[in-house]
């Protein structure tokens, strides 16, 4: 007979190959309030295997193309990453009008609302080109930069926007101006306007306190397995004080990856041993003559070092969607 101790026994044996079998849970740290406005849409993360994957949009502005984010969001839902981060340049902005600005919000983050998973947001020079833009995001996603832990992961989320009132607004005058240009409206070569002479323009800068800001977080986690590091422009091209120099410095003992994006054109290096990765465009304008200039989002799977792929929109095939055309 089969004593009642050894029944228990063999249940609870079947009970641990039962939880063995379950996905981990995933560990996701911040420093924001929970109360306060943050800039992502979701805290819930699919559990799924040791080694998570996620996804890059890129810039949908300078003239967003109609159904190219929507396509790209459709696709990543195919793939099923555990979040979405992004690069700015997620509306055309550029305008003081706020509910211009609501309207244009509204339509991207409906669209947005569409990932089954969680998306991260990040603003560029045209989600950030004056002070009401910046008051926009504060009220709406909170910081313009921040950083997160996720699986002893480090992403750091930079604005690389950060400049004082008094310099934004003449960066935002300097801009309406060489728009002007381009329009026809008024006289003048948009190569050779003040804006395009305005190192801001091409490569942004960083202000000394999120310089800190993200050098107290990379002293806070030493040990993490992997650092992202995710910019619209460029600002690891900037050589002064405004730019990446310190807290290149900082990330010199580390493993760690930059995204950015602002050129509408992808390109990729290695600096500082590390690779610098400039993405193209997730419905952007695009330059016809470049060939490096097309729409795409990136996968990074969190192998080490991180297995990064970056797919086109026309080279993935929704079974379904083929079947309905024909």
């Amino acid at each position: 007979m089969i004593s009642s101790n050894h029944i228990v026994a063999v249940l609870i044996v079947f009970l641990c190959i039962g939880c063995s079998e379950q996905p981990p849970k995933h560990s996701f740290q911040h420093t924001i309030e929970e109360d306060a406005q943050k800039p992502w849409t979701s805290e819930t993360f699919e559990d799924t295997e040791t080694d998570f994957t996620f996804a890059i949009i890129s810039d949908l502005s300078g003239g967003e193309r109609e159904g190219i984010y929507s396509e790209a969001v459709a696709k990543i839902n195919l793939l099923d990453p555990t979040f979405v981060l992004s690069i700015g340049d997620l509306i055309e902005g550029g305008t003081k009008d706020t509910s211009q600005l609501k309207k244009e919000w509204d339509s991207f983050d409906a669209r947005t609302s569409k990932l089954n998973m969680p998306f991260f947001h990040l603003g560029g020079n045209h989600d950030l080109t004056n002070p009401t833009m910046r008051k926009v995001w504060q009220n709406r996603f909170g910081p313009r930069y921040y950083h997160f832990v996720f699986n002893d992961i480090l992403f750091l989320m930079l604005d690389s926007e950060d400049y004082t009132e008094e310099r934004m607004i003449e960066i935002y005058e300097a801009r309406e101006e060489a728009i002007k240009m381009i329009n026809g409206e008024i006289e003048g070569n948009v190569e050779e306007s003040t804006y395009s002479q305005m190192i801001e323009s091409r490569v942004g800068a960083i202000s000394p306190t999120q310089t800190e800001y993200f050098k107290t977080v990379l002293n806070q986690y030493p040990d993490v397995k992997w650092t992202f590091l995710l910019m619209h422009k460029p600002l690891w091209m900037r050589e002064d004080e405004k730019g990446l120099g310190d807290l290149e410095k900082a990330l010199a003992d580390r493993n760690y990856s930059v995204f950015n994006g602002h050129f509408h054109s992808f390109s990729q290096r290695i600096r500082n041993g590390q690779t610098y990765t400039i993405l193209g465009t997730t419905g952007g304008s695009q330059n016809p003559e470049d060939k490096m200039s097309f729409d795409h989002f990136t996968l990074v799977r969190m192998t080490f070092p991180p297995t990064v792929t970056h797919l086109k929109l026309d080279g993935i095939i929704d079974e379904q969607h083929l079947r309905e055309e024909q």
